[in-house]
């Protein structure tokens, strides 16, 4: 089991801790009311769900309320972190699940690098269907610029040379183009560079669908010719 460690939280030193997994507590103070002084005793507080969908809770001081995220709080009190200030950095969970505020599931990261990670969504991040909707293209934004960096005939591949862009571009290293598809004079029909054959695809209900790959670009668009027939097209 993992052992707790609570941290002060910075500027409420005193009244209130975060813990390495993800937990916040007041501590036990001297407040006054109409009787007099009395203690009061720490608990750890209940968080809440924000809009966002990261758990937030409310800290008092000088009976003034602020919310916070707590994986916000985690990474103040253990990752130095300066929100908005140490460098651009955001803080990212690891596992993509906002509630999920353990400090090993907490990592500094670019804003770049964050929505560069594979989530689930309609498409993957740097990547965008051509306009004959038989490959991917791979493109990164740089300085307000956007670069082609290549065309693929899946998503995957797309991404993934984003994401090899991405980190390039981290590493202070020229960002390399990659483009690995040929265009054919056949539609469905275009040349893998690394393999050195022809590939016929058809887009079929939002998705690319491999029909095969042929030495010959004839018999590729025979191929593509052939699968049309078969889905009425």
């Amino acid at each position: 089991m993992q052992k707790e460690i609570w941290k002060d939280v910075p500027v409420y030193e005193g009244s209130y801790q975060v813990s390495n997994l993800g937990r916040v507590k007041s501590l036990d103070r001297k407040v006054r009311n109409n009787n007099g002084w009395f203690i009061r005793k720490g608990k750890v507080l209940k968080a809440g769900v924000a809009n966002t969908g990261y758990e937030i809770v409310a800290l008092s001081i000088n009976d003034k309320k602020k919310s916070f995220n707590i994986h916000q709080l985690v990474a103040i009190a253990f990752l130095n972190h300066t929100p908005n200030g140490y460098n651009g950095l955001i803080v990212d969970h690891i596992d993509n699940n906002p509630l999920n505020n353990n400090l090993n599931n907490l990592q500094l990261v670019t804003v770049r690098h964050n929505l560069s990670k594979d989530k689930k969504s309609r498409s993957l991040v740097g990547t965008e269907r051509s306009k004959t909707g038989n490959r991917w293209n791979a493109r990164i934004k740089i300085k307000g610029k956007l670069t082609h960096l290549g065309s693929f005939f899946t998503e995957e591949e797309a991404h993934k040379c984003y994401i090899d862009a991405v980190k390039s571009i981290e590493n202070g290293e020229e960002i390399k183009n990659s483009k690995r598809v040929q265009a054919s004079k056949y539609k469905g029909v275009q040349l893998n560079k690394q393999g050195g054959k022809w590939i016929s695809n058809v887009y079929v209900n939002g998705k690319t669908k491999r029909i095969g790959s042929f030495k010959c670009e004839l018999a590729a668009a025979v191929a593509y010719q052939k699968e049309l027939i078969k889905l009425n097209k």
